[in-house]
């Protein structure tokens, strides 16, 4: 029913992805090509037609709009309002996608503080429950309320700032006293380790590198997988069959550096060969989690 909106999307020159009724538009432009907001104007008061003429409602109420850029001047002169039932629709600060919070910046400073938020407030009312609750009872709520959250979408945390990654480390670690009843000041680690839980940064590691052998396997969507490209040197190496993939040169670490493009090669590289070899994924995922245990705890 829906495919007819790829149509009239495509007509126009936009680009976009679509998950059920979740519909997201984006164009790409430079600070004096402000005229290109005119074709995402059109594009989208076609949707709106024939939306109408299908019995379908575009919700303005749900509608937001998000400018992307670097932290210059530029950005703010970037102004662009759509008009749609009356309303006028201006640019957001942050806006919320699938679940994830995403600002201007994309430094998802707002999307960790959701998360830190949301996973206390649960895990407060698991810790009043916990001294009539079973240890396995108990480490089913923590998981189903809280480690389902630090895990959601976590591959986008990529390269994020240490101070965003310890403050979910933070959550992780109160999650893990109340379960096991440590006390504040106890060293975290070895319960951690006991728990067999991941850390946070090793928990972000494990899924991009589950994408990557998602993306190079053909079990992941076309985009990523055409992220990556194979290692082949130019004349015979004992590295050519070694599996590794091409690593993109990137201007700053602090943008291109967190890409997929240039994070899944970086931490596939990394990886032991008999980790990267595996054959199903079931098997990777195995020794996967059992190589970064061993980075995090030994």
């Amino acid at each position: 029913y829906m495919l007819p909106l790829g149509e009239i999307i495509r007509k126009h020159g936009v680009s976009f992805h679509c998950y059920a009724d979740d519909t997201q538009l984006y164009i790409s432009l430079r600070p004096d090509e402000t005229y290109k907001f005119t074709k995402l104007t059109e594009c989208i008061a076609d949707i709106k037609n024939w939306m109408t003429r299908n019995f379908l409602l575009l919700n303005s109420e749900k509608t937001d709009i998000l400018i992307f850029g670097p932290k210059t001047s530029s950005r703010k002169n970037l102004e662009y309002s759509l008009t749609l039932d009356g309303c006028s629709i201006k640019p957001s600060s942050s806006v919320r996608n699938l679940g994830v919070l995403f600002d201007t910046n994309l430094s998802f400073e707002s999307h960790v503080s959701s998360i830190c938020k949301t996973a206390f407030f649960h895990l407060k009312n698991i810790s009043k429950l916990r001294h009539m609750l079973s240890m396995t009872n108990a480490e089913q709520l923590v998981h189903a309320f809280m480690t389902s959250r630090l895990d959601y979408c976590n591959a986008l945390l990529g390269g994020c700032s240490a101070r965003l990654l310890n403050r979910l480390q933070l959550v992780q670690n109160a999650a893990a006293r109340v379960l096991t009843r440590t006390r504040k000041y106890d060293h975290i680690s070895p319960v951690l380790s006991t728990l067999h839980w991941l850390p946070i940064k090793h928990r972000i590691d494990f899924k991009i590198l589950l994408l990557t052998y998602k993306a190079l396997n053909g079990l992941a969507p076309q985009y990523l997988s055409e992220l990556l490209m194979h290692y082949s040197p130019s004349r015979l190496l004992r590295s050519q069959n070694s599996g590794q993939l091409i690593i993109p040169r990137i201007s700053k670490s602090t943008e291109g550096g967190r890409s997929f493009s240039y994070l899944a090669p970086k931490l596939w590289n990394n990886l032991p060969s008999i980790v990267r070899e595996a054959d199903t994924l079931c098997q990777f995922k195995s020794r996967l989690k059992t190589h970064l245990f061993a980075l995090a705890y030994t």
